[in-house]
C-alpha cells in the first residue's frame, strides 16, 4: 500500500497573479508530498524481452523503427535485483507553483530560453512551441501553475534543491538513476509503473494527451505500486547519476513521446546538464529523519 510520509514544514511563498496564487502576497506552505520507500531490494534494468517489446511498441505508434536502428534501449541496466537504502521521493514532479517560491524568495532566474540558445541545442522542437513554457517577469504561464516546471537546467534543479533543504531544515537532492527507478517500478520489475502492458489511458503522452503538459497527478491509475505519480509520461525527470561528462540521465519519457518503449522505468537517456527543455522537469528525494 502507498504511504504518504512527510514531516509538515513552512515555507514563505511568494504566489505570482498570473498563475492564480495573487501577486506579491506571502503566504504559508507545507514542503512536497512525498511516500516513503523502504529499505530492500527491488528487480531494476531490463532483459532482451523487455527491449525487444519496447522497440516494437514504439514502431507499431510511429510507423518506423528509428528508436530500433539507433539503439535507443540497448545500453540499459542488465536486469537483477539492487538493494537500496530507504528514502523518500516527491508524488510528483516539481511544479510551477512550487517553484515560484523559490524564483520569488532568491532572485534565481526564471524558466526560460532563448531563440539562439535553443536553436544551438538542435531539437526537433521549434523555438515557437517554448512559448508556451516560458515565464514573463517571473510569472509562470497562465494555466500551468499546477503542471511540472520545465525549462530548467541540472544546475536549476540543484539550486532548488538547496534553497528548499534551507527554508525547510529538511535535506532534499535529486535523487539517484536506481532510488527514481524503484520509486517508478516497484520492487518486482514490473516494465511500467502500473504492470506490465503498455497502457495510453494511464499517462500523459503523445498517444492520447494534448501534446503539452498537464497538472501534476492527473493519472492516478498510472500510480506506482509505492503511489508515485506522472513517473511515465509527462516530463522527463534530471537525476544525479551521470551519464559522461557534464551529462546526466533522464528518466520517465514525455508528453511527446509515443509507443512508448522510453516511458518504462528501466529505459535510460542521457542530456547535458545546461539542457533547457521543454520535455525535462525533476522530483526530489529526502532521507528519512
Amino acid at each position: 500500500m502507498a504511504m504518504s510520509w512527510c514531516r509538515p514544514a513552512v515555507v514563505m511563498v511568494a504566489l505570482a497573479a498570473a498563475a492564480g496564487l495573487g501577486r506579491a502576497r506571502a503566504e504559508p506552505a507545507e514542503a512536497p508530498e512525498v511516500v516513503w520507500i523502504p529499505p530492500g531490494p527491488f528487480i531494476a534494468g531490463s532483459d532482451p524481452a523487455e527491449r525487444e517489446a519496447a522497440y516494437r511498441l514504439d514502431a507499431a505508434a510511429y510507423g518506423h523503427d528509428a528508436t530500433r536502428r539507433q539503439g535507443w534501449y540497448d545500453r540499459e541496466r542488465a536486469r537483477g535485483p539492487v538493494e537500496l537504502a530507504g528514502y523518500a521521493i516527491t508524488r510528483t514532479p516539481i511544479t510551477n507553483r512550487a517553484y515560484a517560491a523559490f524564483v520569488a524568495a532568491t532572485g534565481h532566474p526564471a524558466p526560460a530560453v532563448d531563440r539562439e540558445t535553443w536553436d544551438g541545442y538542435r531539437l526537433a522542437h521549434p523555438y515557437e512551441r517554448t512559448l508556451g513554457y516560458q515565464w514573463l517577469e517571473g510569472v509562470p504561464p497562465a494555466g500551468k501553475a499546477d503542471h511540472p516546471v520545465v525549462l530548467v537546467s541540472h544546475a536549476d534543479a540543484l539550486a532548488y534543491a538547496g534553497w528548499l533543504s534551507k527554508a525547510t531544515g529538511l535535506t532534499w537532492r535529486l535523487p539517484s538513476e536506481l532510488e527514481w527507478e524503484k520509486a517508478a517500478r516497484g520492487t518486482d520489475g514490473r516494465r511500467f509503473p502500473w504492470g506490465e502492458a503498455f497502457d495510453p489511458a494511464r499517462l500523459n503522452s503523445h498517444d492520447r494527451g494534448p501534446f503539452a503538459t498537464m497538472a501534476a497527478g492527473s493519472f492516478a491509475s498510472g500510480a506506482s505500486p509505492f503511489g508515485v505519480l506522472d513517473a511515465a509520461g509527462q516530463v522527463f525527470e534530471w537525476t544525479s547519476t551521470e551519464a559522461g561528462p557534464g551529462r546526466y540521465l533522464v528518466k520517465g519519457g514525455s508528453w511527446d513521446d509515443k509507443g512508448c518503449g522510453v516511458c518504462r522505468p528501466a529505459a535510460r537517456h542521457a542530456r547535458p546538464g545546461g539542457l533547457k527543455h521543454i520535455l525535462i522537469g525533476f522530483r526530489l528525494v529526502r532521507a528519512p529523519d
